[in-house]
């Protein structure tokens, strides 16, 4: 079965005693026993639900994994996956990734987990920092927000051969443009926030695992620490899930025409989108992806235009996040990657004059114009 059908009956063949096409959602903490040593499956939410669970078995399912778990935030499931990890270990980041990760491994250095940030779309860095005590390789592919393309499959091989579990957040790309897994990843992390819901409506984050072993590791950290998603935003997301494929095609279809757009615009001087065959990431993303996703980032060609351009925009909101149907306009180095130092942020190219976009679903032609008209 292909990955539209599956996207569109997500969890509509759960409930065989109403025959309810939408999942229904279980908004209950405890369920009632039916005699002592009795269980119908589910005891107490934070260790299960079944609206959590359905999306949970949906998720591995769409990802080629053995088994996903479901979070109230992307942070909260990275979270999860540090802890894993023990005193003394060692780290390999992507260096341009999310600030609220960056924020995150920044205070694991506190309980003795070191961390290295490198190019990982060169695996001469990655190899020039690898340490006795190095146990996994972090990485963002695209990057967030310099939207970088790591070779998927070369970092697999790497992992594999020197024993580090594989870790890749697929947020801006989901299961319907890139399988991490099958292509040799040990772990996919997400923001449910993102694409997967799709109408920013929804804070969430899943794992999938490849095997069921570090499938049950996190699941008993998940269930200790309770940072599960609500059994709502469960449903809200298998809703979304529903039109993903409909909504990222739209999405990308109208971000390389912006791309475009702005690649030719004399007010900018560079644009960040993988799709573009100028990027230096256009042949790994063809290898690995079936699209580049509808993520843009462009440095405007005075820093003083920012304010103006967040200011004036009509059609794109002036927001955080990404990943919705409406299209968002961000200024990474005061919003999403504020947590960086400034000399670490200008290094990797998230300067004053760096805005990133996520493009909706709407009428491509309104938002080249709502561009056109603030860039001039």
């Amino acid at each position: 079965m292909q990955k539209e059908t599956l996207l569109a009956q997500a969890g509509s063949r759960w409930d065989e005693k109403t025959g309810s096409v939408s999942m229904p959602i279980y908004q209950v903490a405890t369920f009632r026993h039916p005699a002592l040593g009795e269980s119908t499956g589910f005891d107490y939410s934070r260790s299960g639900n079944p609206t959590r669970n359905v999306l949970e078995d949906v998720m591995a399912r769409l990802e080629g994994g053995r088994r996903a778990l479901a979070f109230s935030s992307g942070m909260a499931a990275i979270d999860c996956l540090m802890r894993i990890f023990k005193p003394g270990d060692h780290i390999i980041v992507t260096e341009d990734l999310y600030g609220g990760t960056f924020r995150l491994f920044e205070q694991y250095k506190n309980f003795g987990i070191e961390f290295n940030y490198v190019d990982t779309t060169n695996i001469d860095e990655i190899v020039a920092v690898k340490k006795d005590n190095t146990v996994a390789l972090f990485i963002e592919t695209p990057s967030n927000p310099i939207l970088k393309v790591a070779d998927i499959e070369l970092l697999a091989r790497f992992c594999k051969e020197n024993n580090l579990l594989f870790i890749v957040d697929n947020t801006f790309l989901t299961f319907f443009y890139q399988k991490p897994l099958q292509m040799g990843a040990d772990v996919v992390v997400y923001s449910a926030s993102k694409y997967l819901s799709g109408h920013n409506d929804v804070i969430g984050g899943i794992i999938v695992t490849k095997d069921d072993e570090l499938g049950e590791k996190l699941y008993f950290f998940q269930n200790s620490v309770g940072g599960i998603m609500s059994p709502f935003d469960s449903w809200l997301v298998l809703r979304g899930l529903k039109t993903l494929h409909v909504r990222m095609e739209r999405q990308t279809d109208n971000a390389e025409r912006i791309a475009k757009f702005l690649e030719n615009h004399k007010n900018v001087l560079k644009v960040y989108y993988p799709g573009l065959q100028t990027s230096p990431w256009y042949n790994v993303l063809k290898k690995q992806s079936t699209g580049a996703g509808a993520m843009i980032s462009f440095e405007v060609d005075n820093p003083d235009k920012v304010s103006r351009i967040l200011s004036n925009v009509k059609v794109f909101l002036f927001a955080e996040s990404l990943g919705g149907v409406e299209s968002l306009i961000t200024f990474p180095s005061v919003q999403t990657h504020s947590a960086m130092p400034e000399e670490l942020r200008n290094k990797l190219g998230i300067n004053d004059r760096l805005l990133r976009l996520s493009i909706g679903i709407e009428n491509s032609n309104d938002l080249i114009e709502d561009l056109d008209n603030v860039l001039k």
